[in-house]
């Protein structure tokens, strides 16, 4: 006696997309180019005076100073001495000959800069508790019209490595209370950490 088992082929391939879904969602590192995608609806053009505060190891610095291009003045801000190092070597060899100025400080600090026209805060936000706040001090570097970019999980509850994120229907509301206008969604990303980081901007 013989059984014939028919398969649908539609469910077969609805189950490989949720695998592979999951795959994606637990499994993801990002590269120069996923920096670059996050951030560069919020970029209107090339030059200008930008500052990366938390930057690190100057991941979002060097997306940063690929789309303003070599007319553009980048101050890089972190506490971290050593990561603003190796941030340094990588950018020399990356953009020789791009103004690139290294502040080593607490960005949550009143610094001084020319006014500017714009600031990423990749992944520094989730950091600081009175965001209200800071985004007002952020907001008094700007040149009008100046951008706030931010990076950040797309979640409202962190942990002890995370401790205050913010997601885009907060962000937008927040900058608003600061007295920042135009908040716009830009991208997002799986993350294998609090699953999506997202990109979003608003406007001096």
């Amino acid at each position: 006696m013989f059984i014939i088992f028919f398969i649908d082929k539609s469910l077969l391939y609805q189950s490989y997309l949720e695998s592979a879904m999951k795959i994606s969602y637990t499994r993801y590192y990002m590269t120069h180019q996923d920096h670059v995608w996050l951030i560069r609806k919020g970029i209107h053009k090339s030059g200008g005076v930008w500052a990366d505060f938390g930057s690190g190891i100057g991941a979002f610095t060097l997306a940063l100073a690929e789309l303003i291009g070599k007319n553009g003045i980048v101050f890089s801000v972190d506490k971290d001495a050593e990561a603003l190092k190796k941030q340094s070597v990588t950018f020399a060899k990356e953009f020789p000959g791009q103004d690139i100025r290294y502040m080593v400080s607490d960005f949550q600090k009143n610094l001084s800069f020319p006014p500017l026209d714009g600031i990423i805060l990749a992944n520094s936000l989730h950091f600081i508790e009175n965001k209200e706040l800071f985004l007002m001090q952020l907001r008094n570097y700007l040149s009008e019209n100046g951008r706030l970019i931010i990076v950040e999980y797309n979640a409202d509850t962190g942990n002890e490595w995370v401790p205050h994120p913010l997601s885009y229907v907060t962000f937008s509301k927040l900058s608003m209370d600061a007295g920042f206008q135009n908040a716009e969604f830009l991208e997002k990303i799986p993350s294998s950490f609090l699953k999506e980081i997202y990109s979003a901007y608003a406007v001096r």
